[in-house]
């Protein structure tokens, strides 16, 4: 009975994404998952704490972990000798996302590169021994019509059929909080334009996608306010809620880089927004369990 009440409910995914990023980022993906509702985390394979992030998901086999595709704002799986075109003398992709998609979409000496640098990520991922739960993209730079292309093929090959799309959410995001309007009205069109484009190059490719995905518009604030008016009126299909925590004893300079970040653990860890769940009638899974 009790199986059957909880199949009868609707599958949410609690994703904590930049797992690896730091020490702080991953003692708080772990905090949330252990205490709290957080059910997955993304792993950005390149970054410093990443070693430790797969230690600490193995000792938490509960926790799903996929990949979190980095390819700006961030560090690099080849050395720069091998891509020249998209990363500096010390490794690193440009911060610009803007950037970077206008150089992946007009150059093809970066394209070529590109797919090498994707490889190399995915193929880090599976030498983790870590089980491949799915595969997102830092700022999801990953919904980019080159690398999309280039993820799905990847994806088939690796055996990871699971991936997120993210769309505007502007109608209910904006009910709930309307700071910063003009960059949330240009955030949400472009990727209303680019989620509908990528869940049409989805079709026919078995791939499984939550419906929705919530946190573009208030990435780095998802507090416990908002985490509660938005389960209070999301529609009742598969989901997917991201957030970004950070331990509360983050040193300083972690907190001026997120500082939203505590606020989000203490939502994750929240028995209010726990509550607000079950009430709303989702059940906690991850991106295998959706199904």
């Amino acid at each position: 009975m009790h199986t059957q009440h909880l199949q009868s409910k609707i599958p949410l995914i609690i994703n904590g994404d930049d797992f690896g990023y730091s020490q702080a980022v991953n003692r708080a993906i772990i905090q949330a998952h252990r205490e709290g509702v957080l059910t997955s985390a993304s792993l950005m394979v390149n970054e410093s704490a990443a070693g430790e992030a797969v230690e600490l998901a193995k000792a938490n086999p509960n926790l799903a972990v996929g990949l979190h595709l980095v390819l700006v704002l961030g560090k690099a799986a080849l050395p720069h000798t091998q891509i020249p075109h998209i990363t500096d003398a010390e490794g690193r992709f440009t911060n610009s996302s803007f950037q970077a998609g206008i150089q992946y979409y007009f150059s093809s000496a970066a394209r070529r590169e590109l797919r090498h640098e994707m490889r190399a990520q995915f193929e880090r991922f599976v030498a983790t021994g870590l089980n491949f739960s799915h595969v997102d993209g830092h700022t999801h730079l990953h919904q980019h019509p080159v690398i999309f292309e280039e993820l799905i093929r990847l994806c088939e090959e690796f055996d990871v059929r699971r991936v997120r799309v993210v769309k505007g959410e502007m109608r209910l995001s904006l009910q709930l909080d309307r700071k910063h309007l003009p960059i949330k009205l240009v955030w949400g069109t472009v990727f209303n334009l680019l989620g509908r484009w990528c869940e049409k190059r989805l079709a026919g490719h078995d791939f499984i996608q939550p419906q929705k995905v919530y946190g573009l518009l208030q990435s780095g604030n998802m507090n416990e306010g908002y985490l509660l008016g938005l389960l209070n009126q999301m529609e009742a299909t598969t989901s997917e809620i991201y957030a970004h925590p950070l331990a509360l004893d983050a040193d300083e300079t972690a907190k001026r880089e997120n500082p939203g970040g505590p606020r989000e653990l203490q939502a994750l860890t929240s028995q209010r927004v726990r509550q607000a769940i079950e009430t709303a009638g989702f059940r906690l899974a991850t991106y295998e369990s959706t199904i």
